[in-house]
């Protein structure tokens, strides 16, 4: 018995060694203050419980793969950015009206990229409407497809993917398939390996070229691109599974939203994957892009002006926390957002709050089914902190919601990849489409009412009546908001 409790002993004092030692490198390496505490507090009390999943989700600033992948990134624009994209300045007169000059001039420095004119941009709502139109446009290829996604699934919709991809890359149209080597983590070798004999190339992002670090599940790319000859591109939520298709339940229907963009910017959507398959293969991709055509030969309906906003934790500034920011401090009459995860850091959080105080219509929804209990739970209280500043929350009934929305005043829209949470905000690789038009602010409207229309408001009482226990999950969840 006395052997037994010096073995014990020596593990507990051993536990609480590495779990001193962890804190302090979770205080020198997390990049947030808020995120520094909360695991510097937890590895010294708890241990026992902290260190292993510190050693998966505790690294949120990775600094020479972030210098790494900034100096890279940096000399690839230097070859392969887009000419035009060197002549033509950003565009002038809607844009600025719109949302002013001093953030146009900003969102366009914050993600490296101009406001370009002349796009025609469509809502995909929900899954099927949204690979309908991915796969019509993949069957009428006759260049090039690239196609990046977070999670790729190896079943029926994974299948068809398949099929179409190869048959493409039969024909002689170049296939490019890059994947998150963690998001896509089941997806069998029999499946790469068939793409791969059919010609497509097909690569796992990892943020190590050599090998995928199982330990390491942040900086994950969670973009879902698909563009097709140059002329037509997809970004959204959407990723390849049949639960995207509303095919899975408890979560079914699932409701997502796509988007489809010709035109310019088609060019911007293409240079973000650009930087991806470079850092994962050392290769530039072989595009064509077709020349943009004057502004009177333009089709009909290609007037709109867009935005590209990438984001990443390799960015010199936080890019997406501050995109969330500057939209919000640019709505003067409303500012509706759709998010799967309500769990937003302190500058965006205070960015709603003051929109509410002067007097904006701020609305966010978000699910009322959970598929991820932690996030689910700090959502809940902060929720409940945004209704005390008068914030309107919303939680769709029908079935799970992923759509990463946002609608400023009545003349802008986004539409991406990026939730309204940390993992978002410095963790993951993102994509955003700030579109600027009328009519397209007036469909995501329409949209997003019908989306209310099946949503119920919550008001304080949800936290009220909580149980006394419920109320201790939520703020021992919302203590892990920093990596959430």
């Amino acid at each position: 018995m006395q052997f037994d409790l010096l073995h014990v002993g020596t593990l507990v004092a051993l536990a609480h060694i590495l779990g001193v030692v962890a804190a302090c490198h979770a205080i020198l390496n997390t990049r947030t203050s808020q995120g520094a505490i909360a695991w510097a507090v937890s590895l010294v009390a708890m241990p026992y419980l902290t260190l292993v999943p510190y050693l998966f989700l505790g690294r949120s600033k990775f600094a020479g793969y972030a210098d790494a992948r900034r100096v890279e990134n940096e000399l690839l624009r230097a070859r392969a950015h887009p000419p035009e994209w060197d002549e033509q300045a950003s565009s002038t007169g809607l844009p600025m009206q719109a949302l002013g000059a001093r953030l146009v001039h900003s969102l366009t420095r914050l993600g490296g990229m101009p406001f370009l004119p002349g796009n025609s941009v469509r809502t995909l709502v929900n899954g099927t409407a949204t690979f309908e139109a991915i796969f019509e446009a993949i069957e009428n290829a006759r260049h090039y497809v690239i196609v990046q996604f977070f999670i790729v699934r190896a079943d029926a919709l994974g299948e068809m993917f398949k099929d179409v991809l190869i048959a493409k890359a039969k024909q002689g149209v170049r296939v490019y398939f890059l994947y998150d080597s963690i998001g896509s983590f089941d997806l069998p070798h029999r499946y790469v390996a068939a793409l791969t004999a059919g010609g497509v190339e097909m690569h796992p992002f990892a943020t190590h070229r050599r090998f995928v670090n199982r330990l390491q599940l942040n900086f994950r790319n969670h973009r879902k691109i698909v563009s097709v000859d140059g002329e037509r591109a997809f970004v959204g939520g959407h990723n390849i599974g049949v639960e995207y298709l509303g095919a899975r339940p408890p979560l079914s229907p699932w409701r997502d939203t796509h988007i489809e963009v010709r035109g310019p910017a088609v060019a911007s959507i293409q240079f973000v994957f650009t930087e991806d398959w470079h850092w994962a293969t050392q290769q530039l991709p072989v595009f064509d892009m077709p020349a943009a055509p004057a502004a009177a030969e333009r089709p009909a309906g290609h007037d709109m002006h867009c935005l590209v906003v990438p984001s990443g934790p390799a960015d010199k500034q936080e890019t997406c926390s501050l995109f969330f920011v500057e939209a919000i401090n640019a709505a003067r009459e409303r500012i509706w957002i759709t998010t799967p995860y309500l769990v937003p850091d302190e500058a965006v959080f205070a960015a709603l709050r003051l929109a509410a105080l002067r007097g904006v219509d701020v609305r966010i929804m978000i699910p009322c089914r959970r598929d991820h209990v932690v996030v689910f739970e700090a959502s809940k209280l902060y929720a409940y902190d945004s209704l005390r500043a008068g914030i309107r929350i919303f939680r769709y009934q029908p079935g799970f919601l992923h759509q990463k929305v946002v609608l400023i005043d009545s003349m802008a829209a986004a539409i991406g990849s990026a939730n309204l949470d940390n993992r978002s905000f410095r963790l993951n690789f993102e994509i955003m489409v700030l579109t600027v038009d009328r009519g397209f602010a007036e469909e995501v409207e329409a949209m997003l009412l019908e989306d209310f229309a099946e949503s119920i408001e919550i008001d304080r009482n949800e936290y009220r009546h909580a149980s006394a226990l419920r109320r201790v999950l939520m703020h021992v969840a919302r203590l892990f908001a920093p990596i959430l």
